[in-house]
């Protein structure tokens, strides 16, 4: 039982630095967009295309509140609760079976 446990709790935290990583991809896009960054640079055409396809269906659910678009805010909410309830339970159901 404890190599089943050894690679839930593995998958857990593989998963936690992923959404990590996500977190700070969207926080960097959120600057970014503040900022009005060159579009051509390399830097900020990786931040769109690795976060767009995570904004984008929540932009066209969400109307824009103001002119402010409220995405990011909606996808960080989404991957805290991925990070507390999801990577929690897996730590958790790894350490019963220990």
């Amino acid at each position: 039982m404890f190599v089943l446990a050894n690679l839930i709790g593995a998958i857990a935290k593989v998963v936690d630095m992923g959404l990590t990583f996500l977190l700070i991809l969207v926080f960097a896009r959120a600057v970014i967009s503040w900022v009005q960054a060159d579009p051509y640079n390399p830097i900020v055409q990786f931040l769109y295309t690795a976060t767009e396809p995570i904004l984008r269906p929540i932009r066209r659910r969400l109307p824009p509140m103001t002119g402010i678009d409220i995405s990011p805010l909606v996808v960080v909410m989404i991957v805290v609760f991925l990070q507390q309830f999801l990577v929690r339970s897996l730590i958790q159901l790894a350490n019963t079976l220990r």
